[in-house]
């Protein structure tokens, strides 16, 4: 009982979090802007008609109610005049009921309860399964369900919640029994993600693949080939749908600004040692890292590091997914700086990385007191920028790293990579130090624990000669 009101209150402190933006515009000239739009014209299409086509939505101006500017349609003309928004459906189609209830205000609210279905799975995650203390853990995962990015998430019409849910709950199955129901949880969250993004492929390949290695370590061999079959069926019905409905192997090929091909999304001369870049930026920079917005974001340095000196049985459940979604990020995105909040690329996977922090601060008096401080810096940027939101200061995809107040002030300490210059060079150098620095302590720290934990076989004393 106490457990499930603990993590009851996490998930009631992450929603209020989250439902706190809803009414904050996402630019000065519409409600919603970028793909939101898209999700929600496709919302009212599935509801109304039963089907993708937003040709006619777009003709009515549908949009008009979250989107006052004219609208960028996306799309181009499919055979027979059909026009679909070249993104996946599942979204739209969670969006469907409660769009059609209370229009873009039910579906920011069914995002923030998403929000905090996320914490309180994230919370279960550490506790039950990473072997987190509850209260320590419930208080951290608080902390960061309720500062962003998550939160901002839970208010803008996006993948990345219902996403990351799935990761979690994933995660949570996997590292379980495996028995019926850890089965279906592991297959429905591989099945789902593509369908929330094709760009999600990579983590639900790698979540499938954990499974799977598990079963036959475990001697499950019948087991593995029948999830192995069903999400090979899984993603045969994911090609066929997305060749009629989209007219290509992903949604992109139903957008009219891939000119030269769906995979111009991903670009076609990517610069990938520029890309690496990105392996420290999606946490450092100063306006669209992760860590600039929730400080305690960083401590997954040393926790990865801990649980590299660790590793206990559930490591690769973790840090397979958690790797796979930030090396998508790095290496296949587009770009990390856009017409979005920060995060969006690696909000994801963003549970494993709290849940991994709540692991490694277990019941540490130090290191909680730390996570717990640099947790609340960050849900005081999330009070400053919300707050700058409502009163028309800033606009969520446009300049919200403009706010100033907390996160102006810490931000101050972070490199730039948009600007780049001596200065943010600098800085980015410093904080690699830093983290090197932290990986090494924790490595240590870790590796000392565990010697000392272990017992020492000593050789029993020699028998006392007679002279």
């Amino acid at each position: 009982m106490r457990a499930r009101v603990a993590f009851a209150l996490v998930a009631l402190v992450a929603a209020l979090a989250a439902a706190a933006a809803l009414d904050v515009r996402s630019s000065y000239g519409a409600r919603v802007t970028g793909d939101e739009p898209q999700y929600l014209l496709t919302a009212v299409s599935l509801w109304d008609d039963g089907d993708l086509d937003v040709s006619d939505e777009i003709a009515a101006r549908a949009y008009a109610p979250f989107h006052e500017v004219p609208l960028d349609p996306q799309t181009r003309p499919l055979d027979g005049g059909r026009e679909v928004s070249p993104h996946d459906p599942l979204l739209p189609a969670l969006l469907a009921p409660p769009v059609a209830a209370w229009g873009w205000v039910g579906a920011k609210l069914a995002l923030a309860a998403l929000a905090g279905a996320l914490a309180a799975c994230t919370a279960w995650l550490a506790v039950r399964r990473l072997g987190a203390p509850l209260v320590p853990a419930c208080v951290l995962v608080g902390l960061f369900g309720a500062s962003a990015p998550l939160s901002v998430y839970g208010a803008q019409v996006y993948p990345e919640l219902p996403a990351a849910l799935c990761v979690a709950a994933g995660t949570a199955a996997v590292t379980g029994r495996l028995g019926r129901a850890g089965l279906c949880g592991v297959a429905a969250a591989v099945v789902a993600l593509p369908w929330l993004s094709v760009k999600y492929a990579p983590v639900a390949a790698t979540l499938a693949a954990v499974a799977l290695a598990r079963l036959v370590r475990r001697g499950r061999t019948g087991s593995a080939a029948g999830l192995a079959a069903g999400l090979a069926v899984a993603a045969v019905a994911f090609v066929v749908a997305h060749r009629a409905w989209y007219g290509g192997w992903t949604p992109y090929a139903a957008g009219d600004h891939f000119t030269s091909g769906e995979l111009g999304v991903v670009g076609f001369d990517p610069d990938y040692a520029g890309r690496s870049v990105r392996l420290a930026g999606l946490l450092l920079d100063r306006a669209f890292g992760v860590a600039a917005w929730q400080p305690a974001f960083l401590l997954v340095v040393p926790a990865l590091a801990a649980l590299a000196a660790r590793r206990p049985g559930w490591w690769p459940a973790v840090v397979g997914p958690l790797a796979a979604g930030w090396l998508t990020a790095t290496f296949v995105a587009l770009t990390m700086h856009g017409w979005w909040f920060a995060g969006r690329q690696v909000v994801v996977v963003l549970p494993l990385a709290v849940a991994l922090v709540a692991w490694w601060a277990g019941d540490r008096a130090g290191r909680v007191a730390l996570a717990a401080a640099l947790g609340a810096w960050g849900v005081a940027s999330h009070a400053w920028l919300v707050a700058a939101g409502v009163g028309g200061r800033v606009a969520m995809a446009v300049d919200f790293f403009a706010a100033g107040g907390p996160h102006g002030v810490w931000g101050a300490l972070l490199p730039d990579y948009r600007a780049g210059g001596a200065g943010s060079w600098a800085r980015h150098a410093a904080w690699l130090g830093a983290g090197a620095a932290a990986a090494a302590w924790a490595w240590r720290t870790t590796r000392g624990a565990r010697a000392a934990a272990s017992p020492v076989s000593r050789p029993r004393s020699a028998p006392a000669r007679t002279p």
